[in-house]
């Protein structure tokens, strides 16, 4: 593979590493969040809506940023009849993935980032926070949050591409 391929390759998947780990924990925060909100509503009967919203953002953020983390670490949603049958060799699997991407994962992340885009810059001209009393102020920042994340997930497609592209070449000169 040639070197700038691979230093290409390892810059996004360096990325994606270090933003998925920092990402992850936001998890933990989230489940503190939530024993605390639980325990101050139920306990002693006090709740706030800036913390409900907190829970909702923070879930929003884990779910949208670590979806190129998921990919990277090949944990996401496949259909496995066919990619983990023991028929199917490394090659075929290759083609799998390229094929899927191209045709599945660039065109749901184009319309996502093309819908959104207006979405999320109306959002931040009205300088966008809660409707509710008490609500939580910029909220423009998570929606961007989903060019980012859907940035993101293409970004670690183009990477998947160009290593199963490698695993292609490897295979037919072997």
């Amino acid at each position: 593979m040639n070197l700038s391929i691979q230093g290409f390759i390892h810059g996004i998947e360096l990325f994606i590493e270090k933003t998925g780990r920092a990402i992850s924990w936001l998890v933990l925060a989230l489940v503190i969040l939530i024993c605390y909100d639980v325990a101050m509503r139920y306990l002693f009967q006090q709740g706030a809506v800036a913390l409900q919203e907190l829970e909702w953002h923070l879930f929003a953020l884990i779910f949208l940023l670590g979806g190129a983390y998921t990919l990277k670490h090949d944990d996401h949603v496949r259909v496995d009849i066919f990619y983990q049958s023991r028929y199917l060799s490394d090659r075929g699997r290759a083609w799998i993935s390229i094929i899927g991407t191209v045709l599945f994962l660039f065109p749901f992340c184009l319309l996502i980032l093309i819908t959104s885009w207006p979405f999320v810059e109306n959002a931040f001209l009205y300088n966008e926070g809660s409707p509710d009393p008490g609500g939580l102020p910029y909220r423009y920042l998570l929606k961007s949050a989903i060019l980012i994340g859907f940035a993101m997930l293409m970004l670690q497609g183009i990477a998947e591409i160009l290593k199963n592209v490698h695993i292609l070449r490897h295979k037919e000169s072997h």
